[in-house]
């Protein structure tokens, strides 16, 4: 500190440490630029520092002042020179500076969505949720229901059996019978579950599906009630120009019984209306009397009616999806349409 006013020396070699600064191309350079301005032993700013007991006493705060300036303007330079040559070559030639990714957004899955949006229209139709154990016994998957245990369903080629009478549920019927053993009627509930049989996975089969259950008992109750209501959740599931149709059938657990088949209409983007071919939606039909007797009600004094569908064939009648495997994949491409 030779000069005649250091207070200048030091704006002059502030001006050049920024200069070397803005100069260095790669970080060994700016490390060298650094110990040559601010080393601890060798710096020249550093130096000016610790030579203030020299000073004549009247300068030391002026030239202390100004020198701790130079020193944080270098250093805030330093930082951002590395900062600048070191983003791209730390990232791979990658600029840091742009917006990361979103972050991943769960949705809940079409067959899930499939059950919500039928729960929500029975509720609206005063029906309440029920639910029941997925291992039960052959008296409520079978013998409670009407169906003796040498019925071909009740065979080990198609039922899952898992230890004595012990069994995973073919369907979500059982949960019928216990509703009745739990409460007296009225009774209007649906049973949503996994049921469990003996399928080949393939395109309309797998060996583990939902199933939704409905069962209506009271006083009074007849076929009239029984098709009035499946053809109103029709109409508010696929649209009010959806036409129903029931076919009859056979199950040992309803009496008479029937198939239900809707026939829609689509709207396509030109504006232009298709209707569909009769496609199946579910089976159902009136409870039968044994059933009613095996829960404990007066079958002369009540009557009742049921159905069972499956919410993933419900789901790919919905959103044209023609093999049922594609929802269990897991193929994120797929399933994020959904979300």
């Amino acid at each position: 500190m030779s000069d005649s006013n250091p207070i200048d020396a030091l704006t002059a070699l502030e001006a050049e440490a920024l200069a070397a600064i803005e100069a260095a191309e790669d970080g060994d350079t700016l490390e060298r630029v650094r110990v040559t301005y601010l080393g601890r032993s060798d710096g020249r700013i550093s130096a000016i520092l610790r030579g203030l007991g020299q000073l004549d006493p009247a300068m030391r705060p002026k030239v202390g002042q100004r020198a701790n300036q130079v020193k944080s303007v270098v250093s805030t330079a330093l930082e951002e020179r590395s900062a600048a040559l070191a983003g791209p070559a730390a990232a791979g030639g990658l600029d840091l500076s742009l917006p990361s990714r979103p972050r991943w957004k769960g949705g809940l899955h079409p067959i899930t969505q499939a059950v919500d949006e039928i729960w929500h229209i029975f509720r609206d139709l005063g029906f309440s949720r029920a639910r029941g154990p997925e291992a039960d016994t052959e008296w409520y998957n079978f013998e409670a229901l009407n169906t003796p245990l040498d019925h071909p369903a009740a065979d080990e080629q198609d039922t899952l059996y898992l230890v004595d009478s012990v069994l995973l549920r073919s369907h979500t019927s059982p949960v019928q019978m216990r509703t009745m053993e739990q409460y007296d009627p009225p009774i209007r509930i649906i049973a949503p579950g996994w049921v469990y049989r003996r399928d080949t996975y393939d395109a309309t089969h797998t060996p583990a599906f939902m199933q939704i259950e409905g069962l209506v008992v009271d006083e009074g109750v007849s076929f009239v009630d029984f098709k009035a209501t499946l053809a109103e959740f029709a109409r508010r599931y696929w649209g009010p120009d959806t036409q129903v149709r029931f076919r009859p059938s056979f199950f040992p657990f309803t009496e008479p019984s029937a198939e239900v088949d809707v026939k829609r209409v689509i709207t396509r983007p030109d504006g232009s209306r298709h209707e569909t071919d009769w496609l199946e939606i579910m089976g159902a039909g009136m409870v039968d009397p044994n059933v009613i007797a095996n829960a404990g009600y007066d079958p002369e004094r009540y009557t009742g009616w049921a159905f069972g569908m499956g919410p993933a064939r419900i789901a790919m009648m919905k959103h044209g999806v023609d093999d049922l495997r594609t929802f269990f994949e897991n193929d994120v491409r797929f399933l994020e349409q959904f979300s």
